[in-house]
């Protein structure tokens, strides 16, 4: 008989190997952690996890579960997602304490949502296997205990990692299940695997297969990526001083008027500059460039200012073929174009000698210029390659915040079509999915799971933490604190 009211419900036959411990290092209480929780584990081919995210000011938990066939094709089902993001409007853009805070305030009763959510369990039910131990919610409802926690573990702001990766060990401890501590920046190039595990009502193979290429934009990263396994991403070009997303919020609270001005800012300035932007690409009124020259040329403007390709002008043309991203030159352009910082030799101008189609044109422009920087950068890589390594590319993922800019994914499309790419397919996640969210966590975390990556009760957040294996730091698996599933 199992009585719902119950604090803890298991059913079923099991039992835990008894086992004397030596020592009381870290390491070891970590195998007994994981060793453990293997011994009840039937690796059945679902998995369950919870996740967590506060990498930035955005705290979000997502309950995903998925199915794999004996081929390994995989279906998946969201049965919770949600976020809160933290409000930084009086700051003009992230305070950290104000995020932290919003963290501690919103990651507790999100997790008491999530956990209404997990698949139920009717005493009617067959029993299950000792895999699948229950336990009662706050609604009396039997409810199947996840098989891991997922955190994000870095990069990202180490207080704001901290609430969520320290919440996600009392997790892991009270529920007797294992933890993942997730890369942030490998869950935004996996979003498009977990799209078609989400879109497919049976088993299927995931898309994109290995390897493909990755741009990664955000607020805080740019990066080329080529992705040739769940583990081992090539960093091909990276930015050394601001990021694509940083960059598109600043010029933003430059030029847009300011009732206008409103959060996310790079999505005000979007909108500001393409008010009348629908599915027709002929609304953007946009002529790719044909050639590497091309890209390169200053365009002709009739108003006193204009943008220059990043990287596009020095002596003997050497910067415009580094492989590497540079936004900061083009937001002191901005600023001189706006008055913010006045142009050598010139009188200051004045915000409100400025007019609306002036700002426009403007936000229109920084946009060009920074998204062909972008995909030139890509072109560079693509042409760089021999015909049998070329013709292996055939998928660029485009992920992270900025992402979801549609003139971006307009331009990209339109320059690798017009330069011979159109072969290529290019995948953003929709939209919500292009932002930070707990759902791309918890599939990061399940496709580590699946590989046999947990992560100790000892490991700390990173600040900075690289993809890169060749990185100093070692990239995704040189972060201290894995163990190996089944002792391997």
């Amino acid at each position: 008989m199992v009585e719902a009211g119950s604090d803890v419900i298991c059913r079923g036959t099991f039992s835990l190997q008894s086992v004397t411990c030596q020592t009381t290092s870290p390491q070891s209480l970590n195998r007994l952690h994981v060793d453990a929780i293997d011994t009840i584990e039937t690796r059945r081919r679902g998995v369950l996890t919870v996740a967590i995210e506060t990498s930035c000011d955005d705290t979000s938990v997502a309950i995903l579960e998925t199915q794999s066939s004996k081929n390994g094709d995989t279906k998946a089902e969201l049965h919770f997602h949600e976020k809160v993001t933290a409000n930084n409007d009086a700051y003009g853009g992230i305070h950290p304490i104000v995020a932290l805070e919003s963290h501690q305030r919103s990651l507790g009763p999100l997790l008491h949502k999530a956990i209404q959510h997990l698949p139920s369990f009717s005493p009617n039910d067959p029993i299950p296997s000792s895999s699948n131990i229950l336990f009662a919610s706050h609604d009396g409802k039997l409810r199947k205990k996840p098989d891991f926690i997922s955190a994000t573990r870095g990069p990202g702001m180490r207080s704001n990692l901290s609430v969520g990766l320290n919440t996600a060990k009392g997790l892991s401890l009270a529920w007797n299940i294992p933890l993942i501590g997730v890369h942030h920046m490998q869950a935004h190039a996996l979003t498009p695997r977990l799209m078609t595990a989400l879109n497919s009502r049976s088993p299927t193979s995931l898309r994109p297969s290995f390897p493909f290429l990755s741009l990664l934009v955000s607020g805080g990263h740019t990066m080329l990526i080529s992705s040739t396994s769940l583990i081992k991403h090539s960093i091909l070009a990276s930015t050394p001083d601001i990021a694509l997303g940083d960059c598109l919020d600043k010029a933003a609270r430059m030029i847009l008027p300011p009732d206008l001005l409103t959060p996310p800012y790079g999505r005000a300035l979007e909108k500001f500059a393409f008010p009348d932007a629908t599915s027709n690409p002929a609304s953007y009124g946009y002529t790719p460039p044909r050639t590497r020259e091309q890209e390169l040329e200053r365009r002709s403007s009739q108003r006193s200012w204009s943008f220059g390709a990043p990287l596009g002008e020095s002596r003997g043309g050497r910067s415009s073929r580094r492989m590497e991203y540079s936004f900061s030159g083009l937001l002191t352009a901005v600023q001189r174009a706006t008055g913010t910082v006045p142009t050598p030799g010139s009188p200051a101008r004045q915000a409100q000698d400025i007019g609306l189609e002036e700002r426009r044109a403007m936000a229109q422009e920084v946009q060009r210029v920074a998204f062909e920087h972008l995909c030139g950068r890509l072109l560079l890589y693509l042409k760089s390659l021999d015909k049998a390594e070329r013709e292996k590319v055939q998928t660029v993922v485009v992920s992270g915040g900025v992402a979801a800019n549609r003139f971006l994914r307009h331009v990209l499309r339109s320059m690798l079509d017009v330069q011979g790419f159109e072969g290529i397919e290019v995948l953003f996640p929709p939209v919500e999915y292009c932002t930070d969210n707990a759902a791309m966590i918890a599939w990061a975390g399940v496709e580590m799971w699946n590989e046999g990556h947990r992560s100790g009760l000892e490991i700390e957040p990173i600040r900075k933490w690289s993809l890169d294996p060749e990185a100093a730091d070692g990239g995704i698996l040189g972060a201290s604190g894995w163990v190996k599933s089944g002792g391997q």
